[in-house]
């Protein structure tokens, strides 16, 4: 790995892990992928859907975060909703898979308008390799010898208001704590996870017979970690082509296209480039892939 490599990996590993805290990824596509952080969205389109996503952050930087993503959801009747996602993430020296299964119930709040509410059950396997610590010179302590790389349970829960133009979503996806990796100045000791907030909202604007405007907003909230938002705006033609430009508060512009190519199969592209000095220089950027088919 070259120099400069191994020096923006030890300075991506005090970002992600100890000045933002921020341990689950960020997607430029979040309005597509609400289903890994609400499982309130299980079923609310009335059809049963399959999604990825793979997402490449800092790419061209050795050890940068890497993410895949495997969503399906389906409506068990008329009220109840199921869903299945899979996320596997690799960061620097850790790897870890979740397993998640959601429920989602309907209650309709008035003639357009629904309120879903939804129940996450996840599983999640964490592996660290700490000996990769003192390839970058950071002290670790002898408690991340602990560390059980094994399957850990877990709960969340999210609601979710929908009607024709407006939607609303908060969540907690992950509710209890487990250990993991954790930095503190330049020393990794043994720390828990850190609970993540979402709340998002969204706002279609009829233009015309065929242009609809989509602003929408994403805000995160990590324990000790600055809020991060996502503010989005977005115009979808006809509902075949939609294309959309974002930007994460102080943190990064971004932009992205997604395409129906033909019976309710969908691909997209997303593009983002960092705002941050440290960052900008030495990568080439986070690319997320999208693919989304209807039944």
């Amino acid at each position: 790995m070259k120099t400069n490599h191994i020096y923006f990996v030890i300075l991506l590993f005090l970002v992600i892990t100890g000045v933002k805290a921020q341990q689950d990824p960020n997607y430029i596509l979040y309005r597509y992928a609400m289903n890994i952080v609400n499982p309130a969205y299980a079923g609310a389109e009335a059809r049963t859907e399959f999604a990825a996503n793979i997402r490449s952050q800092w790419s061209g930087v050795e050890g940068a975060p890497e993410n895949q993503s495997l969503m399906a959801s389906t409506f068990l009747g008329k009220k109840v909703g199921l869903g299945v996602s899979i996320v596997n993430d690799k960061t620097f020296i850790e790897t870890q898979t979740s397993l998640a299964i959601d429920f989602s119930y309907k209650v309709q709040w008035d003639d357009v308008s629904n309120i879903y509410f939804g129940l996450k059950a996840s599983g999640n396997s964490y592996n660290v390799n700490t000996a990769g610590l003192t390839t970058f010179g950071i002290d670790s302590d002898p408690s991340l010898m602990n560390i059980d790389g094994g399957f850990t349970p877990n709960v969340g829960a999210g609601i979710y208001f929908q009607n024709r133009k407006l939607a609303l979503s908060f969540s907690i996806p992950k509710v209890l704590r487990h250990r993991r990796l954790e930095q503190e100045g330049s020393s990794a000791k043994l720390g828990s996870n850190k609970i993540h907030m979402y709340l998002m909202g969204a706002y279609d604007m009829q233009l015309d017979e065929k242009l609809l405007l989509k602003p929408s907003a994403m805000l995160r909230y990590v324990e000790n970690a600055p809020l991060s938002i996502d503010l989005t705006l977005a115009l979808n033609y006809n509902e075949i082509f939609e294309f959309g430009a974002a930007y994460r508060w102080s943190e990064g512009l971004a932009g992205y296209f997604l395409i129906n190519l033909a019976n309710d199969i969908y691909i997209g592209y997303g593009y983002e480039a960092s705002l941050e000095s440290a960052l900008a220089t030495t990568n080439n950027g986070t690319h997320e892939i999208f693919l989304k088919f209807r039944l």
